[in-house]
């Protein structure tokens, strides 16, 4: 499991592309058949996938969690943004399709990922965060979680925000996980932009065309930078960063967050005019 260290303010001011990229794009994470994490010691939030084509994936545990299984002392989340799958989650069996999502709390031990076709197999986007309360696994449909339609086609943001694990939704200790899909023709997300002091943030972007690449904005509001994103990579984003994005074409992304509270409302707002 590769580890990523924080990064200072004042630092990441004076980095150039490639240590950028270094210390905060999540690449080459989709191998068939495995599952590929990475720790961030931002609020200790690992970030995964796993994709299962003709064998069943367990749930392993690393070195660095310094537990007997991987959910010993955590909670995870995971959204399929794949084809149809399957997890195990302690002998009970739950089929995802895409877009669906799947909490698991604390405690949980046997955990295993499959597929139903290898030739359209599922992808799991995984985040998991330490968790100090347990909270029972609950499964959500995709068709059955709030839902908001944002945005316009003036703006190039038109887009349907998702939220699974929330407040108001699926039950958690401190993982927040939602969607955003973007409309055809939009290619503006998170904008205005925002932080927010007290939780740090990852966005993972999926359904990028193979041609198409989407542009990652992230540093403080006056001094930006970005990063290239490909389909299926994941940008870290601290709580003095903003994160938004633009694409050469509409996109989706998954966004997750850990730290202070469960608020999906509780963050700092600047305007387009105060961005540099």
């Amino acid at each position: 499991m590769k580890i990523i260290q924080h990064v200072h303010s004042e630092d990441f001011k004076t980095y150039g592309t490639e240590k950028i990229r270094e210390r905060f794009l999540l690449d080459g994470l989709k191998e068939k058949n495995k599952a590929n994490f990475v720790y961030a010691h931002y609020d200790r939030m690992v970030t995964g996938l796993i994709t299962p084509t003709t064998e069943i994936v367990p749930l392993g545990t690393y070195d660095i969690l310094r537990a007997d299984f991987f959910l010993e002392r955590r909670e995870m989340g995971v959204i399929n943004v794949g084809g149809t799958g399957t997890i195990e989650a302690d002998g009970t069996t739950y089929n995802l399709a895409k877009l669906d999502c799947l909490y698991m709390g604390k405690g949980v031990k046997d955990v295993s990922f499959s597929s139903a076709d290898a030739n359209n197999p599922a992808v799991f986007y995984i985040l998991s965060a330490p968790a100090h309360a347990t909270h029972p696994t609950t499964y959500l449909q995709n068709a059955d979680a709030f839902s908001a339609q944002l945005g316009s086609v003036e703006t190039a943001n038109e887009r349907r925000i998702i939220r699974y694990i929330h407040k108001d939704g699926i039950q958690s200790c401190q993982l927040v996980m939602g969607l955003t899909i973007l409309s055809t023709g939009s290619v503006w997300n998170t904008i205005p932009p925002h932080t927010h002091d007290r939780r740090m943030e990852v966005y993972f972007y999926f359904d990028v065309d193979e041609e198409h690449r989407v542009f990652h904005y992230m540093g403080e509001p006056q001094e930006t930078r970005h990063i290239i994103v490909a389909n299926h990579e994941a940008v870290l984003s601290p709580t003095w960063s903003i994160h938004a994005g633009s694409g050469t074409k509409n996109y989706s992304f998954i966004w997750g967050m850990a730290g202070e509270n469960l608020d999906y409302a509780d963050m700092d707002t600047f305007g387009v005019k105060e961005l540099k």
